[in-house]
């Protein structure tokens, strides 16, 4: 790290830097075309084992085809560590449960980003940082100005932070690793500003200001919710429960958005048009929308009066083309541990602020028949961290199209870490993934006056 401000943190991480190069393990064999091709293999920290394919195209002229990368593994981390078979999740190495049992947001998002948990005084100035950065360039507010009130968050989100980076000498060309704690702090605090006015002004509803006094989730309700005139009732449970969502989606391995941040650091694009980046990547129903289409599934069985039965019975008949949000996942083959935390956060919160939503009834009829029935035990399909989310951001009066922005405000820290991964590493190079071609083979130039208005041609 070239920060000088956190320059503890060079000692703590000297023997997990060592570890992360990953361990030369034993080789693999390649045939082809009758001949045998050696293959590093390289186990991780956990005893992931990796084929290196670097040189496979030099080596042997072919590339891998792994459409959707579902095999492949882009880059070498030490951020946090996924045990899809198992339900394991691990930030820096230590379990997501422990994490949202004792940490914070803000202490877990330091763990993160500088690879070890902050003593009492580095964590003391990194809150201070946060808070002397949470206000945006006055000039922002007229950019603000041009977005239309229908305009999605998530839009105003990204173009709202990338058009902040110009504001901040220092931020463009080489980069400055003397002020990458000053840019981390002004991003991680300024995306809630940002979140922030954008609701306000869909709703039509003038910008309140954040306040030093209070701390970061607490701040975001209040910039919300709180009226000119009147603050906003900041109940300990609603506050415990953002911040804990915010906290369980701080990282998550080379997900899309989190690959795409990368991706765009590896071109040595400055931060924030790196965020920018992941807010577009993670904007998508598949990915960031997944809990707002939890709700609208559970709304809409709901409105026709059904209590999940008949919605189940369909979803296991293919002709009808209803699915189950919410269950499943790309890499785990197991309860997702967010769930479970999850789970019990919506059942505190619920109860504390004497809510009875019937989503949460019907969500929990589903929960309770999908993880008895053969067909989704089968399949492996348990409630995700999108299934219960949703549920909590109703219950503290967030509307769905913030969804996704509360997702981008978590997974800030993630996407922070990574950028620096990738450009601490001497040995980056920018991403150019390969392709396989199946297009047209060699044509030739035809005069317009010759091409003819037929399909065959």
């Amino acid at each position: 790290m070239g920060s000088q401000l956190f320059s503890e943190s060079e000692k703590n991480n000297q023997h997990q830097m060592n570890c992360n190069n990953g361990n030369v393990g034993p080789e693999a064999k390649l045939e082809l075309d009758g001949k045998t091709f050696t293959l590093p293999v390289v186990v991780g920290t956990e005893g992931e084992r990796a084929i290196s394919i670097a040189s496979l195209r030099e080596t042997t002229g072919y590339i891998t085809l792994d459409e959707g990368y579902a095999s492949t593994g882009s880059c070498k981390s030490s951020i946090s560590y996924i045990d899809g078979e198992n339900g394991i999740l691990r930030y820096r190495g230590i379990p997501i449960e422990e994490l949202a049992e004792k940490s914070t947001f803000i202490e877990t998002a330091y763990l993160i980003i500088y690879g070890h948990l902050p003593t009492r005084r580095e964590l003391r100035r990194f809150s201070d940082l946060l808070t002397e950065n949470q206000n945006l360039h006055e000039d922002m507010k007229y950019h603000f100005e041009g977005f239309p009130s229908t305009a999605h968050p998530m839009a105003i989100l990204s173009a709202m932070i990338n058009a902040s980076s110009c504001f901040y000498a220092g931020l463009n060309g080489p980069r400055n690793v003397e002020r990458f704690d000053v840019h981390a702090a002004r991003l991680i605090s300024q995306v809630r500003t940002i979140a922030a006015f954008s609701y306000r002004k869909s709703r039509g509803l003038p910008i309140i200001y954040p306040k030093k006094a209070y701390k970061y989730t607490a701040n975001f309700l209040h910039m919300m919710f709180s009226d000119p005139y009147e603050d906003y009732d900041l109940k300990p449970e609603v506050v415990r429960a953002l911040d804990l969502l915010f906290l369980l989606h701080a990282d998550h391995e080379q997900n899309c958005s989190t690959a795409t941040v990368r991706m765009v650091a590896s071109t040595q694009a400055n931060l924030f048009a790196c965020a920018s980046a992941g807010v577009c990547a993670l904007w998508g129903p598949l990915h960031g929308g997944a809990n707002q289409a939890v709700v609208e599934m559970l709304d809409e069985i709901y409105r026709s009066g059904d209590d999940g039965t008949k919605f189940i019975a369909a979803v296991k008949d293919k002709k009808s083309g209803r699915r189950l949000m919410g269950f499943g996942h790309r890499v785990y083959r197991n309860y997702d541990p967010r769930a479970k935390i999850i789970k019990r956060a919506c059942d505190d919160v619920l109860a504390k602020l004497n809510i009875s939503d019937p989503l949460l009834d019907i969500a929990k009829r589903l929960e309770e028949v999908a993880l008895n029935d053969s067909y989704f035990i089968e399949r492996k399909l348990y409630p995700n961290v999108d299934f219960y989310s949703g549920i909590i951001m109703r219950a503290i009066g967030l509307p769905v199209e913030m969804f996704p922005v509360i997702f981008a405000i978590g997974r800030m820290p993630g996407w922070i870490a990574n950028f620096k991964e990738v450009m601490d590493d001497p040995k980056s190079r920018i991403y150019r993934p390969r392709q396989l071609y199946v297009g047209p083979s060699l044509q030739h130039y035809v005069p317009i006056d010759k091409r003819s208005d037929s399909p065959a041609a």
